[in-house]
């Protein structure tokens, strides 16, 4: 059959017409989908799990990607870098991570950045801070002040014998917290900047936890044996918190003890609600992982990039307000909380 005229051949080709340039448009749109790298300590800490979630739903929310990766343990720098770098060959220019090793990481960073990828840190800052082009993450310091102020309250002039389980030595955030609570009880502490662990009088005994509660029920038996008579612990996180606890309940103190914290997961505001924890300072990790998916697609579309810190914000949750001291109950962290309800 003779075809005579171009109309009868648009007519005939029309579909066929129609899905090349739906094919040409998928393809251009798919190509122009910004990719960004999340990478974290961890798989497994609810933390961490919710910071995926919440840069997944903006990532789909902004017409973005996300590749995720995270190390083995927290501490495995090695498995961070090999994230990098294998995100950075699939495309990715703009890398959000939670820093293991503040130090270690820097290098790789700047491998990265000159390849044009913008860097993110989100929760932990690098050391140093300026290291990466921004960093979206809690206030530790304040975190920390909040706890400390609650204690002194809750403890009502008694003379404080404190114990604090820490992170590991020379992490920025572990030292932060942990300043930033004696700052708010009041006691000779270092500001923020330090990652020394001041150790004032009223500090009897210091363990190392890295944020587990096996190992934190291991540094409060022995910091029990060191000093039986501790009555506030300080620590750096809820797993950690709930570690202490079981020491504590083991040897019939856990009444005698006030417990304060970090993080604000909802198994952490649990325990506040059941009185394993007095109180906890609550941060926001969905926040800060959507807030970084944001600034990414800004940046493959704009070419603009982020600079500095900004506060992803810290609520005190208590379940027994103290006078003088700004809280929210626990019905407000469990509305906020990260983990499963």
């Amino acid at each position: 059959m003779m075809i005579n005229n171009v109309e009868t051949l648009m007519k005939l080709n029309t579909p066929k017409l129609m899905l090349t340039a739906l094919a040409l448009a998928a393809t251009s749109a798919y190509a122009a989908e910004p990719v960004i790298g999340l990478i974290t300590k961890t798989e497994t800490n609810p933390f961490f799990v919710k910071m995926k979630e919440g840069a997944q739903a903006e990532a789909t929310k902004l017409g973005a990607k996300v590749m995720s990766a995270a190390g083995k343990t927290d501490g495995d720098n090695a498995g961070q870098v090999t994230a990098m770098e294998n995100m950075i060959a699939a495309g990715a220019k703009t890398i959000l991570i939670t820093p293991s090793d503040s130090k270690a990481i820097v290098p790789a960073i700047k491998k990265a950045q000159a390849q044009g990828v913008m860097v993110i840190a989100l929760d932990s800052p690098t050391e140093p801070a300026n290291a990466t082009d921004a960093l979206f993450a809690t206030d530790n310091y304040k975190a920390g002040v909040f706890i400390g102020q609650y204690a002194k309250a809750a403890l009502n002039g008694k003379k404080p014998v404190i114990a604090t389980l820490d992170l590991f030595p020379g992490h920025p955030v572990g030292a932060q917290r942990h300043n930033g609570f004696l700052q708010g009880y009041g006691l000779t502490s270092l500001d923020a900047k330090s990652n020394e662990l001041a150790k004032p009088a009223e500090v009897v005994c210091m363990a190392d936890s890295f944020g587990d509660r096996a190992k934190g029920q291991t540094g409060m038996e022995n910091c029990l044996q060191k000093n039986p008579n501790i009555n506030v612990v300080y620590t750096i996180n809820e797993p950690a918190a709930a570690g202490a606890y079981n020491a504590l309940k083991a040897a019939g103190k856990e009444k005698d003890v006030l417990i304060v914290s970090v993080d604000g997961g909802c198994a952490g505001i649990k325990d506040v609600g059941a009185g394993v924890i007095a109180a906890t300072s609550q941060q926001y990790p969905l926040r800060m992982a959507a807030m970084g998916v944001a600034a990414g697609v800004e940046y493959a579309k704009t070419g603009k990039k982020v600079s500095g810190y900004t506060d992803t914000g810290v609520t005190l949750i208590a379940a027994k307000a103290m006078k003088g001291v700004d809280s929210k109950d626990v019905k407000t962290g469990t509305d906020l909380c990260w983990g499963n309800k």
